[in-house]
């Protein structure tokens, strides 16, 4: 250990930490401890500074992760163990140079944020899915999963929330596929959202769904909350739970969808499927539930289909792979799929529309795709005009 952990264990070591204390008078005894250890021992005032802020963070907040938090360039922080902590920004990794002391202290700083949200990880249930008070996306696995220490990957969202005019400043979808999203939206078109990880699918719908109508009911149903709309009065947000320590409690998607159906809805969000829910989700855009979007993990339109496919055949109920196509083509109006290109940046890549179930097969019909055309380098093309037209008409707009 180098002088600056020595320290910090020591002044730990000398705060009781059962007694309460308010923020200043908390920054007072740090200060009092740390001149009281270093009277013998010079320390500049600058590392002084950083020993008393660090030990704030420790005691008060999130450690050493707190200046990666209020760094709003940083997108996503990932702590492999005690000694190696990398961030993102800008699409590329860099290493912080930043440590925890002890696999203790990582543990405990674990332990204070699942705790914010009542959830449970140790030993015997090592990875759990939660989040911060700011909606930042966090996962964690311990030991024995974990072979060298902890594991926690945050994922970052913008405070200030990503419009659709910033997506367009920054390249990731132009004037043209917006302005038709947009009509799409409002004549109330079922939209599904695909991409790989980091591809930009949450920040996507947040921003998409700042052009629904402000007269009616939203319900946004999620596994954990993380969308940021706020632009709608008539707003309800839904949280999926986890089991207890015994094995109860437990209140999936598919129950908060069957839930949501029943309160009204004029439109539903699901931030994003992965497994048995999709049925539900299907049922929901196939009774009237127009206008609703959600998002799953794929490498394109096709391949998302297949991904759905897979997921309604999770469920117990058997049901032929015919009829589960049938729901997807009659439920789902238009896929959208973002991508991340080798230059890190974030882009609609591809706009389709399905067409028909033909053949026992769901035919899609590309309206807008992406073109790459060198590092950085690249353009979108409107492929072809949109063949249901329908919805649109009823809405009172003419493409």
């Amino acid at each position: 250990m180098n002088r600056f952990e020595i320290l910090h264990e020591k002044i730990l070591g000398e705060i009781d930490l059962t007694q309460e204390f308010d923020d200043q008078e908390l920054v007072r005894l740090i200060h009092k401890v740390i001149k009281e250890h270093t009277q013998n021992d010079y320390m500049a005032i600058d590392e002084r500074t950083a020993l008393g802020k660090e030990l704030f963070n420790t005691l008060r907040k999130l450690d050493v992760l707190e200046d990666f938090l209020h760094d709003e360039a940083i997108t996503e922080i990932m702590i492999n163990g005690t000694q190696n902590i990398f961030y993102e920004r800008e699409g590329r990794l860099y290493d912080s140079k930043k440590r925890f002391s002890s696999t203790e202290r990582l543990n405990d700083l674990i332990q204070q944020i699942v705790s914010q949200t009542n959830r449970l990880v140790n030993e015997s249930s090592p990875i759990v899915d939660t989040r911060l008070a700011d909606g930042s996306r966090v996962n964690v696995v311990l030991s024995p999963i974990a072979l060298d220490g902890p594991v926690v990957t945050i994922r970052k969202f913008s405070k200030a929330g990503m419009n659709l005019k910033e997506l367009i400043r920054r390249g990731s979808v132009s004037e043209d596929i917006v302005h038709f999203l947009s009509i799409l939206v409002a004549a109330r078109y079922n939209i599904f959202i695909s991409g790989g990880t980091g591809s930009g699918k949450t920040t996507f719908l947040n921003a998409l769904a700042e052009t629904i109508p402000k007269d009616e009911r939203l319900i946004i149903i999620e596994d954990n909350a993380e969308l940021n709309i706020r632009s709608l009065p008539n707003l309800v947000r839904l949280e999926a739970r986890g089991a207890n320590t015994e094995g109860k409690g437990e209140i999936p998607i598919h129950t908060l969808i069957k839930t949501a159906l029943r309160m009204r809805p004029d439109r539903i969000i699901i931030g994003e499927v992965r497994g048995e829910e999709a049925l539900s989700l299907l049922q929901a855009y196939n009774t009237g539930h127009d206008g609703s979007i959600s998002t799953g993990h794929a490498n394109s339109c096709m391949d998302m289909i297949a991904r759905l496919e897979t997921m309604v055949l999770m469920n117990k109920m058997e049901m032929p792979l015919q009829a589960i196509r049938r729901q997807i083509a009659s439920g789902i109006d238009i896929f959208i799929h973002l991508g991340r290109l080798r230059d890190k940046s974030r882009k609609v890549l591809e706009v389709s529309e399905v067409k028909e179930y033909k053949n026992e097969e769901i035919v899609l019909n590309v309206l807008y795709e992406y073109r790459e055309e060198g590092y950085g380098q690249g353009s979108w093309t409107k492929v072809n005009d949109i063949y249901h037209t329908e919805k649109l008409l009823a809405a009172g707009y003419q493409l």
